[in-house]
C-alpha cells in the first residue's frame, strides 16, 4: 500500500494525514507525548501502546508485511507538520491475531464477489487489551483531534479502496466520535478482576460465598501439590535463561492451540531489554526446573495477563499461575484491575467479572455495511443479555460484588 497524504477535517478544522510504514516514522518524543503511552501520561499508562512494545513487534519481524501486518500508522498533523494525534494501524491480508472475529464477514463478501482483504486494522497486534486507539498529543483538544482521526481513517480507507477499517478494543468513551463518522459499534465480553482496596488475598476471599471460598482455597493447595513452587520475576530478575524457558512454554501451548504462535524468541528478548520493569513473569518450578509460566504486563493501574504455557500438566496449575497469582500481585501492588485476556467463562468462578468490550468498524461497501449493521444489532443484544446472566452467577456473596469502575 502507498503511504500517501490525505486531508481530513472536524468542523472547520483541517488536518494533514500521513500514513507511516513503521513506528520509526515517529520520533520517540512524538510518540511519548501521545496520551497513554508512558507512565507520565495523565490518561494512565498502557504498556502495549508504548514505543518499546510496538517497535519490538516490528523489529522482531512479528508485525510486518511478511506476516500480514503491514504498518500503516496514521499521523494527524497541523499545517506546519506538528503531530496532533496518531492511530496505530496495519494493512492486513488476513484476520489472524485480532481476537475480534470477522471471518464470517470476509467469507460472505468474498462469496458475493467482493475482495475483503486487504483491510485496515487499528489495534495492538496479538493483544486483546482495551486501550486508547485515537491517540492525542498532550495539550491538544481531545474532541477535535479524535474527530479528526476518525474522519482521517475513513478517508484513507476510501482512498485506498480497501473493504473496511476496524478499531478494536477501544474505550467506550471513544465510540461516539467514531459512530458519528459512520463506524458501526460491536461489543464482546471479557472477564476482569477488580481490586476493591483489598489488603490481602484473604480479604478478597472474604467477599465470596462460603462454598466458593473453600473451593478456591482447595484449588490453590492442589495446584502446588507435588513440590511445585511459584516464582515471580520482574525487572532485572528476568534473565535470558528465564526467557528461554518461557518461550518453550509459549511455543508448546501456541503450537497445540493455534498451529503457529505469533511471537518469536527475538521479541521476548527485545521487551526484556527495553521494558522489563513493566513485565511480570509468573513461573512454576518443580525439581529445580521451570515447568510452566505466564507473562503479564504492568500498567499504571492494571495488570494485563497475556500468554501462558507449560511442559508438564498438573491439575489447577494453569488457574494458579494465570489467575490467582495475578490477583495476589495486583493486591500487593495496589493495582485496580486484572485483565486476564480473551474469553474464558471459567474465570468467573475465580473472582473475575464480565466486562463489555468495544470495537468500531467502517465498512465501505453499502450492501455489506447494511448486512453487518443488522448482525451487530442482534449481537449487541445477545452480549448484553449474556453479561447480565453471568453477572448474576458470580461467586460473590449477595451485595458483595465489586463495582466496575
Amino acid at each position: 500500500m502507498d503511504q500517501g497524504e490525505e486531508s481530513a477535517g472536524a468542523g472547520a478544522t483541517n488536518y494533514a494525514v500521513r500514513a507511516a510504514a513503521g513506528i520509526g516514522a515517529f520520533t520517540r518524543n512524538e510518540w511519548d507525548n501521545l496520551g497513554g503511552t508512558t507512565r507520565t501520561s495523565a490518561a494512565g499508562y498502557n504498556p502495549f501502546l508504548s514505543f518499546d512494545f510496538l517497535s519490538a513487534l516490528e523489529e522482531a519481524g512479528c508485525a510486518v508485511q511478511r506476516t500480514g501486518w503491514q504498518a500503516h500508522h496514521l499521523r494527524l498533523e497541523s499545517g506546519d507538520g506538528r503531530l496532533l494525534g496518531a492511530l496505530p494501524c496495519y494493512a492486513k491480508s488476513h484476520s489472524q491475531g485480532e481476537y475480534v472475529f470477522d471471518h464470517g464477514w470476509a467469507d460472505a463478501f468474498e462469496r458475493a464477489g467482493g475482495s475483503y482483504y486487504p483491510k485496515l486494522q487499528c489495534s495492538v497486534p496479538f493483544t486483546p487489551v482495551t486501550g486508547p486507539r485515537l491517540l492525542v498529543t498532550r495539550g491538544e483538544d481531545e474532541a477535535s483531534v479524535k474527530a479528526g482521526l476518525a474522519a482521517a481513517l475513513k478517508a484513507v480507507t476510501d482512498r485506498l479502496g480497501v473493504s473496511s477499517a476496524h478499531i478494536t478494543f477501544l474505550p467506550q468513551a471513544d465510540m461516539p466520535a467514531l459512530e458519528q463518522a459512520g463506524f458501526l459499534h460491536r461489543t464482546d465480553k471479557q472477564f476482569h478482576f477488580f481490586n476493591e482496596g483489598f489488603a490481602s488475598y484473604d480479604d478478597f476471599l472474604a467477599t465470596l460465598a462460603s462454598r466458593k471460598r473453600k473451593a478456591l482455597k482447595k484449588e490453590r493447595r492442589e495446584a502446588l501439590a507435588g513440590g511445585i513452587a511459584i516464582e515471580r520475576l520482574t525487572g532485572k530478575a528476568i534473565t535470558e535463561r528465564a526467557w528461554d524457558d518461557f518461550f518453550a512454554f509459549y511455543m508448546d501451548t501456541g503450537g497445540r492451540k493455534w498451529g503457529r504462535p505469533y511471537l518469536n524468541r527475538k521479541f521476548f528478548s527485545l521487551i526484556g531489554e527495553r521494558m522489563a520493569d513493566d513485565i511480570l513473569l509468573v513461573m512454576a518450578k518443580r525439581d529445580g526446573r521451570y515447568i510452566a509460566g505466564a507473562i503479564n504486563f504492568i500498567g499504571s493501574d492494571a495488570l494485563y495477563g497475556r500468554n501462558w504455557g507449560c511442559i508438564e500438566d498438573h491439575p489447577f496449575l494453569h488457574f494458579e499461575v494465570c489467575y490467582h497469582q495475578a490477583i495476589d500481585f495486583a493486591i500487593e501492588r495496589g493495582l485496580k484491575v486484572v485483565e486476564a485476556g480473551a474469553q474464558g467463562e471459567h474465570k468467573l468462578a475465580r473472582g473475575y467479572r464480565p466486562v463489555t468490550m468495544h470495537s468500531a468498524h467502517y465498512i465501505a461497501h453499502p450492501g455489506l455495511r447494511r448486512a453487518v449493521a443488522d448482525y451487530l444489532g442482534r449481537e449487541r443484544a445477545e452480549v448484553a443479555a449474556m453479561s447480565d446472566y453471568l453477572d448474576e452467577h458470580t461467586p460473590f456473596r449477595k451485595g458483595e460484588a465489586p463495582g466496575i469502575a
